[in-house]
This record gives structure tokens, sequence and C-alpha cells, in this order.
């Protein structure tokens, strides 16, 4: 007779209480703890900046370098809990908030090797991202994964649109050294030709090169018509294919197994792996092939 599983296996009741505080923003326990890292994040990134500057680190460079390390231990604590919470901590260290948290203690560990790479500390600010989640910003999580979802249905056209585009500027690449080459010594060579035809295809303009004959200053007007033309392909591409998939109303909630983050209001399993999620969320009907065990 099949039967749920109260306790996910591999996941004790005092590591639930902990993924509880630490992963989830439905709580007031896990609010709070959130706040507090995003002040934490916020204090740490700004101690970055201030040590960039020359005048501020002459005369607080080491309150700055303490600072620095505090956080870093501080941070490096928080992450050996997040890994000693979940029931698959590879599965967290590998996903996208477990790199950026490893990332975000690395730098300070290599300055001991490296000099100043602790400047890379600054991609701490990514953990702030956290921030949709904290303030119950739920809708943020579904509409992120319908941009997603509409970048992995329309990678094949992407590629098809890229591929034009990098046939085409090595083309006009060619074109542009064989006809303007003669004259115009800013077109050494088709490397250099190419450098302009994907400066002017995408509308950035430097100014560095420009053609100097009447057949080269048409080319580049071409060219620049069909880069305002290219710049509207990409954005319908990834429009259309959200505008098909549909958007669901999603939760905060992490699964301590697969560590997938949003899922239906009053879910009690994840969509993902099957498993059971936080058993404080609202009882809900379980999917069809829910989990269970004989």
């Amino acid at each position: 007779m099949a039967r749920k599983r109260d306790t996910p296996p591999g996941l004790r009741p005092w590591q639930r209480r902990l993924h509880d505080v630490i992963f989830e923003a439905e709580t007031p326990t896990g609010k709070l703890f959130d706040v507090a890292l995003l002040v934490a994040i916020a204090a740490s990134v700004l101690a970055v900046i201030l040590e960039s500057v020359s005048s501020i680190a002459d005369r607080y460079g080491t309150l700055l370098y303490a600072i620095e390390w505090g956080f870093t231990l501080l941070f490096t604590a928080e992450y050996a809990l997040r890994l000693l919470c979940v029931a698959r901590p590879r599965r967290y260290a590998l996903s996208f908030y477990g790199i950026v948290d490893l990332l975000a203690i690395i730098p300070t560990y290599a300055s001991l090797l490296v000099a100043n790479s602790q400047e890379l500390l600054v991609i701490r600010a990514l953990r702030l991202l956290r921030i949709f989640r904290i303030f119950k910003l739920a809708r943020f999580i579904g509409e992120a994964d319908a941009l997603m979802s509409g970048l992995r249905d329309s990678r094949e056209k992407i590629i098809v649109f890229l591929t034009t585009v990098i046939t085409s500027v090595i083309i006009m690449g060619a074109v542009m050294h064989l006809v303007e080459g003669p004259k115009n010594p800013d077109f050494s060579d088709i490397p250099t030709g190419i450098y302009w035809a994907i400066v002017t295809m995408t509308t950035v303009g430097y100014g560095d090169i420009s053609p100097i004959t009447v057949p080269g200053k048409f080319i580049a007007a071409v060219m620049m018509v069909f880069g305002y033309s290219l710049i509207i392909v990409p954005t319908g591409i990834i429009s259309a294919e959200i505008a098909i998939g549909g958007r669901s109303r999603a939760s905060t909630e992490t699964c301590p197994h697969c560590m997938k983050e949003g899922h239906r209001r009053g879910a009690r399993y994840c969509d993902r792996c099957g498993q059971e999620l936080n058993r404080n969320t609202p009882p809900a009907t379980p999917p069809p092939d829910g989990p269970a065990s004989s």
C-alpha cells in the first residue's frame, strides 16, 4: 500500500528547520534571515567599492580590509549551512545561486595569492537578486521563468539569426577590404573589415574606421539600414515565444531536493522532481504521479 513520505530521505528534522530559515521567505524567520543577508551583501559590496577609491583606502584601508574579511567569513559559514540543509548539496552547488554564492567568497581567499583580486567581490551584487523572493514578489519569478522558457524555445531561431549575421559581416568585411583597401589604409585586411562591419551593423558606430570612397560609403549606408532592421529580429522572436508559452503564478517555495525555486501556490510536491516540499505549505492535491513508496 502506498503511503506519503513524512520526512524526505536524507533530510533530518533539524535540517528541514534550517532549510526553512535559510531558503524560504514565506516564514517570519526566513524573511528576517534573508533581509539581514541582503543588508550584509549590500554593505560588503559598498565596502569593496569604497576600498577602490584611493583617498578613502589611504585613510580607512585597514578598517575596510577587516570588514571585507569579516563578511567573507560570514558568507563562508552561510554557504556551508546551505550545503548542509539540502538533500543534494552537489545540485545546489551547481545551481545558479550556488555558483554565485561560491564566487562571492572566492576572491577574498584568492587575494592571498593574487593581488587586487578581492575587487571581484562586487559579484556579490548578484546575490541581491534574492530580493524578488524575499519581499513576496513571486510574480517576478513567474515572469523570469516565462522569459527563460521563451529563450529556450527560440534557441534554434536565434542560432539561425546569429549565423546569418556572422556570415553577413564576414562577407561585407571582405567586400570593404576589396573596395576600400587600395585607397584607405584603415581597411588594411579582412579582419579589420569584419570589425568595421560588426560595429556598423550593430549601429554602435565608434568612428575609428570609416570609408572614404563613394562605393564604400554606399555599402556603409546599406549596412546601417540593414543593422536597424536586424535590431528588432531577436526581440520579435523571443516575444513571440513568450506570448505562445503560458505564464503561471508561482510561490517562492524552494525544493530541498532539486533546488527548483518557484512552485504553484499551495503545491505540496515539487513539479520537477516530485519530492515533498515544505510541510508548512498549505495542503493541495498532489500531482497524479506524485511521490509514493510501497
